[in-house]
């Protein structure tokens, strides 16, 4: 995993069994057309939030940005920018932009459409990700809100990060993993910031079963689109 000095990480170790892309993410998959976080920061209050509300979020880490864009390059990922929600991103090149409803955009591995990454913008009443709650809380309703879902068999968050994106802006990260009736065990890596009065989710969902393992080349390149997610700088 990448590391930064200004990169806060609070680690979770404690397995979390009978017991979470971005809702948007599952296997990034939804039943629904709507993320569990979006129907989280929708209710009227702070108050009102309850454990039905996010499936989303993962770990990362930076390095300076040209190493970022040197990283980049070797692994094969292209800037994907979008001016109108306003919120950039590195992605696989391979990957093939489909549309789904529900995702502002979505990339899926070519073949294999449950390898995927997802951004959604949502409104919010919230000016800052952390009038919701510190990274720890927001991590403890991940994990409540996947062992909520029917077809959840286990579910474990690695760890929980955060770190300041563009002008300052507070991101958390979160990585964690699912073992779903749906397409057997899933490494979830999620990304989020609210601007504007806009929550920006970023999921990316891969296959990590125990027969063919997440390899380390793959979860770096994860690791870097995570990492580029931010605003889009205002020219």
């Amino acid at each position: 995993m990448l590391k930064s000095s200004s990169l806060k990480t609070f680690n979770i170790s404690t397995s979390l069994s009978p017991s979470t892309p971005f809702s948007t993410p599952k296997h990034y998959r939804p039943q629904s057309t709507s993320h569990p976080l979006q129907e989280a920061f929708r209710s009227s209050s702070r108050r009102d939030l309850n454990l039905s509300v996010l499936a989303l979020l993962i770990t990362g880490s930076l390095q300076n940005l040209s190493n970022n864009i040197t990283l980049a390059q070797e692994l094969e990922l292209e800037r994907y920018t979008d001016s109108k929600e306003g919120f950039t991103l590195r992605r696989p090149s391979s990957y093939v932009q489909v549309d789904k409803a529900g995702a502002t955009v979505l990339f899926e591995e070519a073949n294999k459409g449950s390898n995927n990454i997802g951004v959604v913008v949502t409104p919010v009443r919230l000016t800052s990700l952390g009038e919701f709650g510190s990274p720890q809380f927001v991590a403890d309703k991940l994990i409540q809100a996947e062992k909520k879902k029917e077809s959840t068999k286990d579910a474990e968050v690695i760890s929980v990060a955060e770190r300041s994106g563009h002008g300052g802006l507070q991101v958390y990260e979160f990585e964690y993993k699912v073992d779903s009736t749906r397409g057997g065990m899933k490494r979830i890596f999620s990304a989020a910031f609210v601007s504007s009065k806009k929550l920006y989710l970023l999921n990316i969902t891969h296959s990590d079963k125990t027969e063919s393992p997440l390899e380390a080349h793959t979860r770096t390149i994860l690791e870097e689109v995570l990492n580029s997610f931010d605003l889009a700088p205002v020219t």
